[in-house]
């Protein structure tokens, strides 16, 4: 067993661990309910760990890596109102209109 990813937020691990099960990797949290300790144990020694088999540690830590290294969606700006809009958004936050695809 290896550790792959960690983090203080439960959710993140979750995140992570859906990626990899969507990748065919089977992982599993370790520490998940450890957070009620806190206080009478350091805190970083509660933070949940996404696990995986030794065999499959090297495929699962490419696709943590990808996953971390995931390029920001480039901005757009509006056809309608002429907004400049933030890359992750699909539709404007001023006049409501959904981005052009061609844009991105």
């Amino acid at each position: 067993m290896k550790t792959v990813y960690s983090a203080s937020n439960i959710s993140l691990v979750s995140i992570f661990q859906s990626i990899l099960e969507a990748g065919g990797i089977s992982c599993w949290i370790k520490n998940g309910f450890l957070s009620a300790g806190m206080g009478e144990i350091p805190p970083i020694e509660c933070w949940p760990l996404l696990c995986v088999d030794d065999e499959d540690f090297e495929q699962a830590k490419l696709l943590v890596e990808d996953a971390l290294s995931e390029k920001e969606l480039a901005s757009w700006r509006c056809d309608s109102c002429r907004e400049d809009i933030e890359g992750q958004f699909t539709e404007c936050w001023k006049c409501g209109k959904s981005r052009n695809p061609a844009d991105g």
